[in-house]
């Protein structure tokens, strides 16, 4: 198609930048709907009569297939440019949508898991990773600020699909045939909002900096003015201590998500005052604020303190955060949101800092493709932290307890998970200069931001 063509995405001149973040949102908005899966849960295992474990599974081989798709395609999409992968992720994203929407009307579970999971999970992966390096090239004098304002839409998308998809059960029904038409409603509707992003987005032409500004020799140990392949990224110590900070901060804060609507119904069933479906769903929602607002807040704040340092406080805060909710969570409903939201919030920073500390560590060169290839530590995250939460929770089950207790191992596992992915970060040190490229000269073109 003649609008996919790379050369016709390269910004004509006195484009404005702040055009790109839009065309990222408005992507990131709609595959965010991943965050709101569990509002499906009891309807799903209630019409299809599944345990919590297997009705997790569409939702944890969606995270998979967004590491995969990302890893595997994240060369693609640094060759084809943002608007063909936009496109790519709105069809898959979509018709997984549909075909997820034929299992539940037919009552094959495994079409739901085919559809929203597989497919659609390809769709998570490819527009996760579409707008990151554009807006760094974009944004060179603020990456942490441009990748977290994108990927902010990520972490909001259920802000808008928790409380759209809890309203559509309400109306069409908790049975085979309202689950099928909630999943249809959101298939054609994403796809048109998807469809904005697609004709909207630009590349800044070769060699674009801010008007005003210089790049200059950076000081900060960790900050990098060379640039490493991907291929030679994947070599380094960097790469992979980041990769396992990565997968321990998403591990811990997932597990809650996805688990977000019994969870906290859980804790609460035996006190004065349960909470209810709608009460839960709007705990799902105050969840993803947090998601949403910690992507943006501490990825600026990552520019001003430096990345090791966000993670520092990512990793060490939120392991505190988890001790307070094993220890006295059950005590009080705010002060079990309150540890929520906080976790949820440095879930979503450490997300949106993760390409700013990429491009530190390996500059802009092939930043995107090794984003997708750090993505895969999303993909073992994905399946660990439900997998955890579910299992321990199901095993408590069987052995008669119920409340709290069907979480406290699971807790203790995710504190520990922190405490590995902190010692993870403070090995992370400058890449040595035998894995650099060598130094490339391009023209310097000045346009007006």
């Amino acid at each position: 198609m003649n609008f996919l063509d790379r050369s016709r995405t390269v910004a004509p001149p006195g484009w404005s930048r702040w055009l790109v973040p839009p065309a990222a949102l408005a992507v990131h908005l709609s595959i965010g709907q991943a965050y709101a899966w569990s509002v499906f849960k009891p309807p799903l295992e209630s019409a299809l009569d599944l345990s919590g474990t297997a009705s997790a599974l569409p939702f944890q081989l969606g995270i998979v297939m967004l590491g995969l798709s990302a890893a595997f395609g994240g060369t693609l999409v640094e060759r084809n440019g943002p608007r063909w992968a936009m496109f790519v992720s709105l069809i898959c994203f979509s018709s997984g949508f549909l075909v997820a929407a034929l299992g539940a009307s037919t009552g094959q579970y495994w079409l739901v898991v085919l559809g929203y999971g597989f497919i659609g999970g390809i769709g998570l992966g490819i527009g996760y990773i579409s707008p990151v390096s554009t807006l760094i090239k974009w944004f060179p004098d603020r990456p942490g600020m441009a990748t977290g304002i994108a990927i902010m839409g990520f972490g909001g998308g259920a802000l808008i699909a928790s409380p759209w998809s809890t309203g559509m059960l309400e109306s069409f029904g908790t049975d085979r045939s309202g689950i099928a038409t909630a999943f249809l409603v959101h298939g054609v509707v994403y796809a048109a909002f998807m469809a904005l992003g697609v004709f909207l987005v630009r590349v800044p032409p070769e060699g674009w900096l801010p008007d005003g500004w210089e790049p200059k020799q950076e000081t900060r140990r960790l900050v990098t003015n060379a640039q490493v392949s991907a291929r030679n990224a994947l070599r380094t110590p960097q790469f992979w201590c980041l990769w396992v900070v990565l997968c321990m901060n998403v591990t811990a804060g997932i597990g809650i998500l996805e688990k977000a609507v019994p969870m906290i119904q859980d804790f609460f069933a035996n006190t004065a005052a349960p909470v209810s479906v709608s009460a839960a769903a709007g705990f799902v929602a105050l969840l993803s604020l947090a998601n949403m607002g910690g992507r943006l807040l501490w990825s600026s704040t990552s520019d001003l303190i430096g990345r090791k340092n966000m993670y520092r406080i990512y990793l060490g805060v939120g392991a505190l955060m988890y001790v307070v909710i094993a220890q006295l969570g059950d005590d009080s409903k705010p002060l079990f949101i309150c540890c929520a939201l906080v976790i949820l919030s440095f879930y979503g920073g450490g997300f949106a800092t993760a390409p700013a500390y990429l491009k530190d560590l390996f500059g802009t060169y092939q930043v995107g493709a090794i984003h997708g290839r750090l993505l895969t530590a999303w993909s073992t995250a994905g399946v660990l932290g439900p997998l955890i939460v579910n299992r321990v929770a199901d095993a408590g089950e069987r052995a008669g307890h119920s409340g709290p207790d069907l979480y406290g191992t699971s807790l203790t596992i995710m504190i520990g998970l922190l405490i590995v992915g902190f010692v993870a970060n403070e090995c992370i040190r400058p890449v040595h200069a035998r894995f650099h490229e060598a130094p490339e000269g391009s023209p310097r073109v000045h346009q007006q931001s």
